[in-house]
């Protein structure tokens, strides 16, 4: 499903040249959960921007679903992401002028859905993530978890086969963050998406299929 060939990843300036990312190969499969892990600094994020096309290697080709991305353009990028990829964030991202409801939909207003088939999407993936009670409610209104189940809600409406998900336990409590795990898992399992994620909670990670180490940029496992 994802396929890494010889990334490399330079931030360059007149005086400094950081390498975040160097010769990284790597396959995800279809359905797979994985887990993203090392110290802090080591390239884990912007692993996950290069995969999720928010940003472009170095050098490098990024592979997904058979489709080479390298040559594509913007538009064609942010319409690859919105029907592709699902975004979970640690700071979750949500806009606090709008409802619960109005921050889920927002994928599909970029696709032009129709407000009403938005509404039922909308309410069909809040039943999933147990939110359907705080339709209503604005982000600031929520708990950490709460915000969190939202974010996910926002990440699978568009139906997205692939979700990114960068510390989404970062910010939570053991219990919230339990509690986002298991709908992970159940939308691995029962749905089967693929998941990956960049953690630093080593137990989290031992539940998913496989983890993959990275130190100084570089893949070590």
């Amino acid at each position: 499903m994802i396929k890494l060939t010889s990334l490399n990843k330079i931030y360059r300036t007149d005086e400094i040249e950081t390498i975040a990312l160097e010769n990284v190969n790597l396959e995800i499969n279809n359905g797979e959960f994985l887990s993203i892990m090392g110290p802090s600094g080591c390239g884990k994020s912007t692993l996950l921007n290069i995969i999720g096309l928010l940003d472009a290697p170095t050098s490098g080709t990024v592979e997904i679903n058979e489709v080479q991305t390298a040559t594509m353009k913007d538009k064609e990028l942010a319409a690859f992401r919105n029907h592709q990829l699902g975004f979970v964030f640690q700071s979750f991202h949500l806009i606090n002028s709008l409802n619960v409801m109005d921050n889920v939909e927002l994928p599909l207003l970029y696709r032009k859905v129709p407000s009403s088939e938005r509404r039922i999407l909308a309410q069909e993936v809040l039943a999933k993530v147990g939110l359907t009670h705080r339709m209503r409610h604005f982000p600031t209104q929520l708990s950490g978890g709460q915000c969190q189940r939202v974010a996910i809600a926002r990440a699978i409406i568009g139906n997205p086969q692939i979700i990114l998900a960068d510390e989404p336990t970062g910010n939570l409590d053991s219990i919230m963050g339990a509690e986002v795990m298991d709908i992970l898992h159940r939308l691995n399992k029962e749905d089967g998406r693929t998941i990956i994620m960049v953690t630093h909670n080593e137990e989290q990670a031992k539940q998913t299929s496989r983890i993959v180490r990275f130190f100084d940029g570089r893949q070590v496992c």
